[in-house]
Formats: C-alpha cells, structure tokens, sequence
C-alpha cells in the first residue's frame, strides 16, 4: 500500500484569512459601523456593541477585556458623528463576567436591562464589577430607545440559563453571545454550554430571525448567515458521529483497562502492570482537569474589571517541599479525657 509522502508539511493548518478580524489600534481595540449608527467593538477576543442615539449611547455587554477601551471608542465614533458620547443604557446578554465584568465602569445612573434569571445570577454572585440590572423581562421585550428599535427575546436555556437574543431589526444584526464564534469552531463543551439542547437549538432560533449581521461576543469579525448555518451542521456532524460510535464501537476492552489500571493502583504499588505509562496517564487526567478548573474561572468567577488582564499572583514563601512535620519528641502532649 502505497503512502502519501508528507516531507515538508507544517504540524498545523495555518489560521485561514477568512476567520481574522480586523486589525487593532495602537490602544488595542478596533470600533466599527456595522449599520448606520450600530457599531461594534473588538479586541480580537471579545466584541460588544454600541448605538448612538438621541437619547445617548445603547452599550450591549461590557466585556473586562476591553474594559475602558469602550468608552474610548464611543468618544471616537461621537467625535466623529457630533452625537453624544455618554452611555445611558446598558443590555446585558447573560451574566457571565467575561461578557459583562466591565459594568462598573460606567455610571451607576446607567439603566441596566437583562433577563430576570440574569438578574437573579448576578444579585447571587454579588460582584461589584457586575451590577444587578434594575430592569428585566421574562421572554420578550421591545425597547424603543431614542428612535431605535432593540427586540429581545428569551427562547430558554443555552449556553447559559439567562442567554437572550438581541435583534436590531433596523440595523439588520442580530447580538448572539458564546453560540456561534464566526470563523472558529467553539471552545471545548460547546463554548463551556449549560445546557447542550439549548445550544443546538439556538442555531436554529437564531436563523428564523431576519438579519445580516451578526454578534457572536468572541473574536474580531462579524458574522454572516452562512457562519451560523455552518456552525449548525458542524454540531449536526459531531451528533451523528457520536451516534454512529456508540452503535458500532465496543466500549468493553477500555472499560476492562480502565478497572484494571484503577484496581492496580489500589493494590499497592508492587506488581503494578507498566507503572510508568499508568504515571504519564495520570499526570494527563489531571493536567485537562487543571485545565477545565483555569477555562471555567476564567469564564465566571467575580473580580474587578481591567483594561489589560491583570498579571497572576505569585505566592512567596518556602516551597511546600521545604515545611517538615516536627519530630515527635518534640510535639506537644495529648491526652484523652473521659
């Protein structure tokens, strides 16, 4: 049987043009008209979006990651366009921090509106950088706010219990945040989804709307009609896929290795079958666990919101290796007591 030689090929695909964003100021965000006075801003990972009206400026999330570099934008587009530049309203998509941890920034005057789980999420986490949204709705509401038209609706749990949809329809956008990431498959768990039904089923939603653009809260670009319905089949693929390996692969043999393996790490050490493949094997599980812990802190856990990501902590002190238990003549006395 013959080989295909792949002498020379790179270890990856490179990242295809189609799915870069535009590029970024020296500030490090880039701000754009997506239709009329709808614009959207990016850092290259979050997006967020904004409309100018005459009743001041619509913020749609505030993701930290952009944090103060969203009011620089308005000033820019409000410089531009003679229009005002303070943000009066506030939508929240869903509660997480990564897509609204910036809430504080901006005047607690500011009206806050979001689904009522979402409000409920946030009064629970008690986040300063999170403020609770004063105003809520349950499945639809219709905002008419300085002329312009925000329709939004709730079609149940997806990616979170409190995720809505943000329709524009004079702008022909649609805001759907952690469904689709345009240009990219999702992170692993379907973009960390609550609610793996709902996330399939928000594709679906997302495309009885009529719309052009849309918002998708991760990456650079925008979206389009052929991203979502992309995004859609690829998770129809990985269904049927999954579908056709539990029918058809025996599971047994890998159940049976995976006994055994625990059995002889119970057993004691002595006689263990190839110790130092069952070591590197552990040392993986809890690598990916680490690994889900960091994503999922990352994704939600309360803090204050930044501009650029704050740098990690550093514990100082001796090492653990270096604290010894004392010897026991020198512990002190125990005694029992009746």
């Amino acid at each position: 049987m013959s080989t295909t030689d792949t002498t020379g090929l790179p270890d990856y695909a490179p990242v295809p043009s189609s799915a870069l964003g535009p590029a970024l100021n020296e500030q490090g965000y880039f701000v754009g008209r997506v239709e009329r006075n709808l614009y959207c801003v990016t850092d290259g990972s979050y997006q967020c979006a904004f409309l100018t009206t005459s009743d001041g400026v619509v913020l749609l999330d505030a993701p930290p990651s952009i944090g103060h570099n969203i009011q620089r934008a308005v000033d820019e587009i409000a410089s531009a366009n003679g229009v005002s530049n303070k943000v009066n309203y506030l939508i929240y998509s869903h509660h997480h921090a990564d897509h609204v941890g910036a809430s504080s920034l901006f005047d607690k005057n500011v009206t806050r509106i979001g689904h009522e789980e979402t409000r409920r999420l946030l009064l629970r986490d008690d986040d300063p950088a999170r403020p609770p949204n004063e105003e809520t709705f349950q499945d639809n509401r219709t905002l008419q706010i300085g002329g312009e038209r925000i329709d939004l609706a709730w079609h149940g749990a997806n990616h979170t219990p409190d995720n809505i949809f943000i329709h524009l329809p004079d702008h022909e956008t649609l805001m759907l945040v952690d469904i689709v990431n345009p240009g990219w498959a999702p992170v692993y768990l379907a973009n960390l989804t609550e609610d793996i039904p709902g996330y399939v089923a928000a594709h679906a939603n997302a495309l009885a709307y009529p719309w052009k653009h849309y918002i998708g809260g991760h990456m650079g670009r925008l979206g389009t009609r052929d991203d979502v319905t992309l995004h859609q089949q690829y998770m129809a693929d990985i269904a049927e896929s999954s579908r056709k390996a539990l029918d058809s692969v025996d599971l047994t043999p890998y159940f049976v290795q995976a006994a055994l393996e625990r059995v002889s790490r119970v057993q004691g050490r002595p006689g263990r079958t190839r110790p130092d493949r069952s070591r590197t094997r552990d040392r993986e599980v809890h690598g990916r666990a680490r690994g889900r812990r960091r994503l999922h802190r990352e994704h939600d856990v309360p803090g204050d919101a930044v501009d650029p990501p704050r740098p990690r902590l550093r514990l100082v002190g001796a090492p653990m290796s270096a604290i010894r238990r004392p010897p026991i003549s020198s512990r002190p006395s125990m005694r029992l007591c009746a």
